[in-house]
């Protein structure tokens, strides 16, 4: 990832601020520090299914960025990933998808820590869902603008994907404003080439000021191959939703397409 490094220090006069990244050491690890514990990995548990209903083997282009595992005629286990957005209340947002048809969820923190949730409410219109641990959390995330954002922009993508742990990776903003993808009745995501995998879904999407700027969702694919092609939910909307949930338990449109 470009980062203006010269001769192992970073340009002074580089056009992206890194105000977090120490000068004698270009490396990430300061600010990750800093933001990662406010990653959590879920986990939900439902009801038994069948095979015809399984959500797996989908070919589709799009794809939902949550890992599911099933097992016939038991009950199913799926996961993803949240960011804690409010540590004194244990607010955490994540995807609507990751929770759906969730009977019981677990929250799970990178120091090992893990915590029942539940469910706040959730608004399938735009994929957004809030949970509530059942404990003090970590320190929240902090939150930024992603009206601000533009094409070209550093970020990194932090979940848990393939149920492996913590993960993080970087890209750029590569577009804003993709929709029509058929994902959701209301779309205006963030797309970016750092790799979005199964089980990221909910996760953090942040700039290089450590600030959660979206939540990852999704990603283009192609057969096997995967085209680094993520998609993320801008934080300015998932945070709209978020705040109206919180305050009244649903979200509320005056007209299709607007918010309120």
């Amino acid at each position: 990832m470009g980062l203006a490094i010269a001769g192992g220090h970073i340009n002074a006069n580089a056009s992206v601020p890194l105000p977090l990244v120490e000068q004698a050491s270009p490396s990430l690890a300061p600010l990750l520090k800093q933001i990662t514990p406010a990653v959590v990995s879920i986990a939900t548990k439902a009801g038994p299914i069948s095979a015809k209903s399984s959500p797996s083997g989908k070919s589709q282009p799009v794809q939902r960025a949550s890992t599911t595992r099933e097992l016939v005629d038991r009950p199913m286990r799926a996961s993803g990933s949240g960011v804690v957005i409010d540590a004194a209340k244990g607010i955490i947002l994540t995807n609507a998808h990751v929770i759906e048809g969730a009977a019981e969820i677990t929250v799970a923190f990178a120091d090992g820590r893990e915590f029942p949730a539940e469910r706040v409410g959730v608004d399938t219109g735009t994929d957004v869902a809030v949970i509530r641990a059942q404990a003090e959390v970590a320190p929240a995330i902090p939150i930024g603008d992603s009206d601000q954002l533009q094409v070209g922009d550093f970020v990194l993508a932090i979940g848990n994907p393939f149920q492996i742990g913590q993960t993080v990776t970087s890209g750029i903003v590569s577009a804003l404003h993709r929709n029509n993808l058929g994902l959701e009745r209301y779309e205006d995501f963030i797309q970016t080439d750092a790799a979005i995998y199964p089980g990221h879904s909910g996760g953090a999407l942040v700039n290089l000021r450590g600030e959660l700027i979206g939540l990852s969702t999704a990603f283009l694919a192609s057969g096997n191959t995967h085209p680094g092609m993520g998609l993320a939910i801008p934080i300015n909307l998932a945070r709209s939703v978020a705040d109206q949930i919180l305050k009244r338990g649903d979200v509320r449109r005056e007209k299709p397409g607007v918010m309120f």
